[in-house]
């Protein structure tokens, strides 16, 4: 059994008597050298961590299996934390979990802030861009930082999406002797690197003029970076209430171009993933910069034509294919990897990719809407429709032990 104790910046003076006796009880104590330096003497063996860390995590505790392991952890273990790694990697039985105050907690209650009411941004082994996501006029949002240039980080991706007028309060060494505060604007921010246990609190103030980007489905086509290649912003939302995104589920965007319908998708729940496959290089690589912009650097981006680029993706939970419809083998192979119950989308632009769509309904079912969008513009000194590309959308629900299509 490993014990998993929570700990303060406050170190062993801030810890409750019953994670004391499991720290004091445990044959081995592993945590980083900060935490372990701020234990009295013991009997115990002390592990520093590596680094990096995660690839070996799971064979450092394994090589301890039959001894008492404690393990130390910023906080509280579960909340963005090595508890719910170990969780991941070794199953809750063999777990016991002693939390401590998390900074979250600690940050709002100097701040005066409801937690419910405040997002949470790690930056703990993941890039800044995931900020990007949760920016919205007037939200509150603890971003926990990842080292001493964290505020300054998060000052001036602030500044560059148009949200220079948000103020920063960094909170550093939450809960020590040692606990500091610092307040300013992201535009002007100066504050000097400070201690690397930070939580940056940001309340957006958008830049006048900035026009905020929702998180429901159909974005501005001008938010993305594209040659065209893009779905466009009517029949992405159709596109993507089709598709139905629900929290924790994984799409396949084939044929992704600007990764329009992958990066919406991700941004409707912070726990969607998706996986874009594309082989055009340019394509792939300004998709990679949609997604960090709008906040889902998580996106995998597989520069390959389908279907030889789909081997080895996670089972999706619905598919969307915008491109290479009429590939050989691509339908084929979306639908085999389909899990039952999943959806499948397809739109169809070309007389022979339509052909196929109608003909894959007329056998398997589903639906099919046929859209025709026009946007008023200008002709001359007056105002005209102008129409797009009429798209035809086919989406079907696989149900179980259904054959290929």
């Amino acid at each position: 059994m490993i014990t998993v104790v929570g700990i303060g910046a406050d170190g062993w003076d801030g810890l409750a008597p019953g994670s004391r006796a499991a720290v004091e009880r445990a044959e081995v104590i592993m945590g980083s050298a900060r935490q372990l330096g701020t234990l009295p003497r013991l009997a115990a063996e002390r592990v520093t961590w590596p680094t990096p860390l995660l690839p070996a995590l799971e064979g450092l505790v394994e090589a301890y299996r039959e001894r008492e392991v404690c393990v130390l952890a910023s906080g509280d273990p579960m909340f963005f934390g090595i508890g719910s790694t170990l969780v991941r990697l070794l199953g809750a039985d063999r777990l016991t979990v002693l939390p401590h105050v998390s900074s979250l907690s600690l940050a709002c209650a100097r701040l005066g802030w409801p937690v419910e009411g405040v997002e949470v941004i790690s930056l703990v082994g993941r890039p800044s861009a995931a900020l990007n996501a949760a920016l919205a006029p007037g939200r509150r949002v603890a971003v926990l930082g990842s080292g001493r240039d964290s505020p300054a980080e998060v000052a001036a991706l602030l500044t560059a999406r148009g949200y220079g007028r948000s103020t920063l309060t960094v909170l550093s060494d939450l809960g020590a002797a040692a606990e500091s505060r610092l307040d300013g604007a992201a535009a002007t921010w100066t504050g000097a690197p400070g201690s690397a246990l930070n939580v940056i609190a940001v309340t957006c103030r958008p830049d006048p003029g900035l026009e905020p980007l929702a998180r429901v489905p159909g974005l501005p086509d001008t938010a993305f970076e594209h040659d065209g290649q893009l779905t466009k912003r009517e029949v992405r939302a159709v596109t993507l209430s089709r598709l139905a995104p629900l929290p924790g589920e994984h799409l396949w965007d084939v044929g992704a171009g600007a990764g329009s319908i992958a990066i919406e998708w991700m941004r409707s729940h912070p726990s969607c993933t998706a996986s874009a496959v594309e082989s055009h290089p340019a394509r792939a690589a300004a998709m990679r910069r949609n997604a960090d912009t709008l906040g889902v650097p998580g996106l995998e981006i597989v520069a390959a034509r389908a279907p030889e680029g789909l081997a080895g993706l996670p089972e999706p939970d619905a598919v969307f294919v915008g491109g290479g419809l009429t590939t050989p083998g691509v339908l084929e192979a979306c639908w085999a990897a389909l899990r039952p119950g999943g959806r499948l989308v397809a739109n169809a632009v070309t007389l022979e990719s339509e052909a196929l769509a109608v003909r894959r309904q007329a056998e398997h079912g589903g639906d099919l809407v046929r859209l025709s969008v026009q946007r008023a513009g200008p002709v001359g000194g007056f105002t005209a429709w102008r129409p797009m590309m009429p798209v035809t959308v086919w989406s079907v629900t696989k149900p179980s032990g259904e054959d290929a299509p």
